[in-house]
Formats: structure tokens, C-alpha cells, sequence
């Protein structure tokens, strides 16, 4: 199999996918999330791997999904769907919002695998990064990732609204409200990371912690998994996810939801991002260049939520 932006191994009895556009901090393209898919089915398939590792190269996990308009080029994929551009997931998504219901039902694929998957995160772990870590079964980070969702900031709420399922309920909704940046460390404490270890350490630790998981049998890792998956389902956990995929398209119309596309289109996808966290100081708005101090969103004139100006 030929992948452009991923790669796959195996050693043993484990199947390594490791997103592979680190000059793009391993931004979530379409096509990337359709070879992610992939390699895992291809993974699954295989009697003689028991184990996923998921993992990045570069200095970031992933600082969420591509938000450049070329993230939909390559209908010519073999890995997305040639009606949506979109990773296949039995539907086109057609009409508008619809972005995180697929983005959801993507991430179902994964919790339906089979085996077992073990994200291993350094760096920035952002946005959709974090809802593709979250869908793994293990979270093994770096103590100083750099966990967080700022997109809530001004864009919409979170598209997979995993935290108050991850989080103590306090934490859910800052991390929910706020996006602010979490160490991977801190993660770990929450409960969200099943450890957090030196960035050195990381890969090394991430193998070990697999391999013993590994010699368990195929069979009995996936009624295993399927058990718990199950205790969180009867809990609610589809249907809290769907209703917050409907959130996040009513959060696209409000009044101030004009002012991001605004940004983008006058000033530049870069510019946007250091308007956006410029008062937080973090991410994007610990540039220079970031306006530290800015007016609240949709208070300078309303904005429609097609993104052009009233």
C-alpha cells in the first residue's frame, strides 16, 4: 500500500501508524484521516498484529484538523469518499454544519476496531488532534505536552465534546469553554492520559506499555474492549456525542460566528489565529505580532454566519 501522508509499520505483534506531515504540525487533512482509517483496518486485519500504536512524527501530535481550503484536494484519493472529498464513513454529509457529525462518525471507526490503539502524543495535541487521541482506547503523552481547544475561542463549540467524559466536571467545561492549554502532565492527574512521561522517554515507553498489552490474544483483547465500550454506551456515550455534533452546527449561526471567516479571508489563516488567541497569550497569541488586547468578538458590528459583514 502507498501512503502520502501517513506511515505504516509493523515489528512483532504491533502495527505502528505514524501521521507524517510534521511541516504541517501533522494538520488533520482529509486525506490524512482516510489513510489513518485505513492502515488501522489494514491492522486489523492482520492475525498476527494485536496491538495499535498510533503516533506523529515531528514536534507535534497534531494541532488539529487542516483548516487551509486545499484541505479537501485529492478527490482522486483512493482514501476519501470521491463525492464528499471527505473520509468515508457510508454517507456524503451533504447540506451545511455538517462537519462534526462526520467528524464523529469517523471516529466511531476507531472504536470500533477490533484491537486495541495507544496514541502516543508529544507536543501540541490541539483541537481535532485531541478528539483523535480521545477515540484511541490509551492516551501516553509527553509531561510537557501542550494539550488544549481553541477553536472555542471564536470559531464553534468542540466538534467530538469528549471532555465531560474524560474530565472531572470543573475541568470539562474550562477546557470546554476556555481551550486553554493543558500539560500533558496535568492530563495524566485528570485522568484523561493513562501516563505522562519525559518526551525522551516517550516512544520507548509507549513500546513497552504495547508489547506487554500484545501478548494477550486477539480474540480476548477485543471482547475486552468491546465490554467496555459497551458500559459507556448504555451510559449514554453515542447519544452525547451525536447531540453535541447539533450544538456545534447551532453554534456556527450565532450572531458573532461571522467574525472568524472575516478574519481568514481579509487578513490571512495565520493572522486569524493570532486574533483568536491574542488575549490568551498562548498558542498563536504568544507572537508578537498577536493583538493582546481586542475587542469581543461580534461587538464591532454583527457579522452573518456565512462570514461576510452586515
Amino acid at each position: 500500500m502507498t501512503y502520502q501522508d501517513i506511515l505504516y509499520e509493523t515489528d512483532e505483534r504491533l502495527a505502528f501508524v505514524t501521521l507524517n506531515r510534521p511541516e504541517k504540525l501533522n494538520a488533520l487533512s482529509n486525506n490524512l484521516r482516510g489513510e489513518v482509517i485505513d492502515a488501522m483496518k489494514t491492522a486489523e486485519a492482520d492475525p498476527d498484529i494485536g496491538v495499535i500504536v498510533l503516533r506523529a512524527n515531528g514536534r507535534a501530535f497534531s494541532a488539529g484538523y487542516d483548516l487551509t481550503p486545499a484541505r479537501a484536494a485529492g478527490g482522486d484519493s483512493p482514501y476519501v469518499n470521491r463525492h464528499s472529498l471527505l473520509p468515508d464513513t457510508n454517507t456524503t454529509h451533504p447540506g451545511q454544519q455538517q462537519w462534526s457529525r462526520h467528524v464523529v462518525m469517523n471516529n466511531w471507526a476507531i472504536w470500533e476496531l477490533a484491537k486495541p490503539v495507544v496514541a502516543q502524543v508529544q507536543g501540541y495535541c490541539l483541537a481535532g488532534g485531541t478528539e483523535l487521541a480521545t477515540i484511541c482506547d490509551f492516551r501516553i503523552v509527553a509531561e510537557d505536552a501542550q494539550i488544549g481547544y481553541p477553536p472555542v475561542r471564536a470559531m464553534t463549540t468542540m466538534d467530538m465534546m469528549w471532555a465531560p467524559w474524560h474530565l472531572p466536571m470543573a475541568k470539562a467545561r474550562e477546557f470546554a469553554y476556555v481551550g486553554d492549554s493543558v500539560s500533558g502532565k496535568d492530563m495524566e492527574r485528570l485522568g484523561w492520559a493513562n501516563y505522562a512521561v519525559p518526551g525522551d522517554r516517550l516512544g520507548e515507553f509507549v513500546e513497552q506499555f504495547a508489547r506487554r498489552m500484545a501478548h494477550v490474544d486477539n480474540d480476548m483483547l477485543m471482547y475486552s474492549k468491546r465490554a467496555v465500550n459497551r458500559q459507556y454506551e448504555v451510559m449514554g456515550i453515542r447519544t452525547g456525542l451525536w447531540s453535541g455534533t447539533e450544538i456545534q452546527a447551532l453554534s456556527a449561526y450565532r450572531p458573532a460566528a461571522g467574525e472568524w471567516g472575516r478574519h481568514v479571508r481579509e487578513e490571512g489563516l495565520k493572522a486569524a489565529l493570532e486574533w483568536r488567541d491574542g488575549p490568551f497569550r498562548d498558542f498563536r497569541g504568544a507572537y508578537d505580532s498577536a493583538p493582546k488586547e481586542r475587542a469581543v468578538a461580534g461587538t464591532e458590528g454583527e457579522a452573518k454566519a456565512d462570514g461576510s459583514a452586515y
